[in-house]
């Protein structure tokens, strides 16, 4: 079978480089104290991949996938003494006026499918298996918008890595052998307000993203006096190399409560890529000229996970030994 047959078979749980999807739920979950509660977890763990394939199979053109991500708190529960060098909970970041905040979560399931009816369905039979073993510390059910749009009305995505660049950007490497082919994620849920943002010009939004909003051409702003969210979001290394990740954000809403948001999920070979492009945005470069999307966009929610390969994830959940990372721990920031 050559190729990437879908019309034969679901896509394997863990697949970071599934293709983006039309639909999506973004499912984080805390997981109660206990054996028992830490068992059913591990159980469900484990089953994931079957519940993608009984799930996937109704029907196939849907390409139904779920990534699975644990936070620190659960990874020391689940696998003490083993755990990916950079995994930590997610940093809050105190910028002037902007701040990101940090949530609890144990687990997130991203869930992605060209159906929203199939997500649902995967959903719903997840969270039984959890039962009484976990509560839901956020949902949210995100959508294609238009031409991969966001709310504000911008392309979203445009520099995502493509074809060997996502497994350069975003999955772990030899430099941490014992987790490599996992990925670090972050998500954070913003809220924004249209209606300042519409009162905004359409030459002053452009500035303030670093696009064109009806073609997306990206704008020069290097000898502007304040930096563009696209230019704040590009991380480039002391070495002069440019640090991707790999973004699926999404769009959610509800009109009827005026809930207008965009769900940021970002995955990195390296956490500190992510990490410091948040501080860019919050605490300005140079300090002080944050990112002026922050005036219009409110994070909500701040998570940090560590998604590993399927293999990791299956030894998780029979309680097998894991190899102790090779790194010092220190999550460092050196080039690999």
């Amino acid at each position: 079978m050559a190729g990437n047959s879908w019309e034969r078979v679901p896509i394997d749980a863990q697949s970071i480089e599934a293709p983006l999807s039309h639909a999506a739920i973004f499912l984080v979950l805390c997981v109660a104290d206990g054996a028992d509660a830490l068992n059913k977890a591990r159980s469900v763990l484990g089953g994931l991949d079957d519940l993608v394939k009984t799930v996937g199979f109704r029907d196939l053109s849907a390409r139904l996938s779920c990534i699975a991500g644990i936070g620190s708190d659960l990874w020391d529960r689940l696998a003490p003494g083993a755990r990916p060098h950079e995994l930590k909970p997610f940093t809050p970041i105190a910028g002037n006026p902007h701040h990101a905040p940090a949530t609890p979560g144990d687990l997130l399931f991203h869930i992605r499918a060209e159906r929203p009816d199939i997500c649902f369905e995967f959903e719903r039979i997840l969270l039984q298996s959890f039962g009484s073993s976990v509560t839901t510390a956020d949902e949210v059910t995100g959508f294609r918008y238009f031409d991969a749009r966001d709310l504000l009305g911008f392309v979203d995505g445009t520099a995502n890595p493509d074809g060997k660049d996502i497994a350069d950007s975003a999955l772990v490497g030899e430099e941490d052998a014992p987790f490599a082919g996992g990925s670090y994620v972050v998500v954070q849920k913003y809220l924004h307000n249209l209606d300042g943002w519409g009162s905004v010009p359409t030459p002053e939004q452009e500035a303030i993203i670093g696009r064109t909003k009806i073609d997306n051409i990206e704008l020069d702003d290097d000898d502007a006096p304040r930096k563009s969210h696209k230019s704040l979001a590009t991380i480039v290394d002391t070495d002069g190399t440019e640090r991707d990740i790999l973004r699926d954000n999404m769009p959610f809403g509800r009109a009827g409560h005026g809930e207008y948001g965009t769900y940021f999920i970002g995955y990195s070979r390296r956490l500190w890529v992510i990490e410091k492009m948040l501080e860019r945005m919050y605490v300005g470069d140079p300090v002080g000229s944050y990112d002026r999307l922050l005036d219009f966009s409110t994070p909500h929610t701040g998570t940090t996970f560590f998604a590993p390969s399927r293999r990791t994830l299956q030894a998780l959940a029979d309680g097998s030994p894991l190899a102790a990372s090779s790194a010092d721990g220190s999550g460092s920031t050196d080039n690999d």
